[in-house]
């Protein structure tokens, strides 16, 4: 809404391209290494995607890498095919060999890279500048030019190198923050002044070391840069680079930006790299991650199921995701009740807030009730006896790798109390020993099956006994009973089913 008001004072683009570097920059992720293959397969989801070029890797660097943009440029995709080359022929010769239609060449210029690492003065460093563009437009390529750790680089020195390259017949120029050292306001100062000395579309490439890369970005685009470089899930060097989905959907819907992408396939996309790479999102990453859209506060909740908008900046579906409303102990009894239609649950009012007790209980417990816990502890809920002439009291187990273990139960039949002991192979064995003990005097009701599952994983998942009782007389019924607790689970089933025996009686 605010952006609205400072459109006029800002030089926005009509349209921002956007180049992917996820299998080249995205590649050095430590501990990331992308075979041939999954290159091509990487390489065909980002054009289905739709962005505008796709930087395939670094030509010069290995046998592999020189292989998969060959067969990358062979494959016919919609985007540009862009191979990396340092300002060295023969760089720039491996990528010409892999028929790649954009180079992108580079070379240090700030003092650190100068002194340190390739050991050259000014005037060498831009000389090798625009003889690798010269050589680039040789050849009929497409010619971007970064000046390496631009943002540490004195800005006389770095307006100079750059207009060589643009007089050198360069596409585009590159501002790379390499060691992600920019704020966005120095990144809109820096742009901008640059914009003021050069007439070819301005790039950026920001590194995301102090979390600013998107940020960094999009200040680079309000000072009127065209292009920038992203890639899928943030990845890259050390914290990684702008990440491509957040980018995308920040340009979209905050300025209005058009642009090529199809953004209903982000979220596939982020998921593919994700399995490819080996990368794990954290579930709170913007647009992408698996919480971006889910929602348990129960004010939020309400807000979201009235109108999505009160609580979300963009609908799941523009992105591919799926919003998802999480149970626990903040989770209001509307969202629990909107879980239950949504599974075709009906309750009534009592059952309802039996349900939502227990819901609030695990959330106590630091518990997260997935869907399908829900649905089991609705369904116990639900078949419950409809009258409890056998109420539990008391109970306690023990155990141990030294003990017996014994279970004492404390048992109110019809208004008679009654208690028992008993052994058994386990905690569970003993308990229901005990039940049947107390309760089989005068009901002579046994147990003739038991079956235990966990609903979902983890050691805290929530177990969901169900089992079958029956008398002498024939009588049969079913118990059921979900709880953190195995051994409560196993109790609370076993009384469910004997009260149904006592009530067909």
């Amino acid at each position: 809404m605010y952006i609205e008001k400072i459109k006029e004072s800002i030089n926005l683009p009509e349209t921002v391209i956007i180049f992917d570097t996820t299998l080249r920059d995205g590649e050095q992720t430590p501990g990331v290494a992308i075979t041939v293959d999954e290159k091509i397969r990487i390489a065909k989801r980002l054009d289905e995607l739709g962005v505008d070029t796709i930087e395939v890797g670094f030509p010069a660097a290995s046998g592999g890498e020189m292989e998969a943009a060959r067969k990358i440029s062979e494959i016919g995709l919609k985007a540009q095919i862009c191979g990396l080359a340092r300002v060295i022929k023969a760089d720039i010769d491996a990528a010409v060999k892999c028929d790649v239609d954009y180079i992108h060449t580079f070379v240090g210029t700030s003092p650190l890279h100068r002194k340190f690492k390739l050991k050259m003065g000014k005037e060498e460093i831009l000389n090798k500048a625009v003889e690798a563009v010269e050589y680039i437009k040789d050849h009929g390529i497409v010619a971007e030019f970064s000046a390496e750790d631009a943002t540490r680089t004195e800005f006389d020195y770095l307006k100079e190198i750059y207009i060589a390259v643009e007089d050198a017949g360069a596409d585009c120029i590159n501002v790379p923050d390499t060691v992600g050292v920019m704020i966005p306001t120095s990144m809109k100062w820096l742009v901008r002044e640059l914009k003021k000395h050069l007439n070819i579309p301005i790039s950026v490439h920001c590194h995301d070391d102090f979390g600013l890369a998107v940020a960094n970005s999009l200040a680079s685009v309000e000072a009127g840069a065209e292009q920038i470089h992203a890639t899928i899930n943030g990845l890259g060097e050390r914290a990684g680079n702008a990440s491509l989905e957040e980018v995308v959907m920040a340009l979209i819907t905050s300025y209005g930006i058009k642009m090529n992408i199809n953004t209903v396939l982000l979220f596939n996309i982020s998921e593919f790299v994700s399995r490819i790479t080996g990368i794990k999102m954290p579930p709170n990453k913007a647009i992408v991650g698996e919480n971006a859209f889910a929602h348990e506060a129960g004010i939020h909740v309400h807000g979201v199921l009235e109108k999505a908008e009160t609580y979300e900046p963009i609908t799941p579906e523009m992105v591919g995701h799926t919003r998802r409303i999480v149970l626990g102990k903040h989770t209001g009894a509307k969202a629990i009740k909107s879980k239950l239609n949504e599974y075709g649950i009906e309750t009534n009012e009592e059952q309802f807030g039996e349900i939502f007790h227990q819901i609030k209980n695990l959330g106590d417990k630091g518990k997260k009730v997935t869907g399908a816990d829900l649905k089991a502890i609705a369904e116990s809920v639900l078949g419950k006896a409809k009258k409890e002439i056998v109420k539990l009291e008391e109970f306690s187990v023990m155990t141990g790798n030294h003990v017996m273990p014994t279970a004492t139960v404390k048992l109110n039949i019809d208004g008679v109390i009654k208690t028992a002991s008993k052994t058994g192979v386990g905690p569970v064995d003993a308990a229901i020993n005990a039940i049947q003990s107390a309760v089989g005097v005068t009901a002579d009701i046994e147990l003739k099956e038991y079956h235990i599952e966990a609903i979902t994983g983890g050691t805290n998942a929530l177990a969901e006994v169900f089992v079958i009782m029956g008398d002498k007389n024939g009588n049969r019924a079913t118990g059921r009973s979900t709880r953190e607790d195995i051994v409560m689970a196993s109790v609370e089933a076993v009384l469910d089913a004997i009260n149904k025996i006592l009530i067909l009686r």
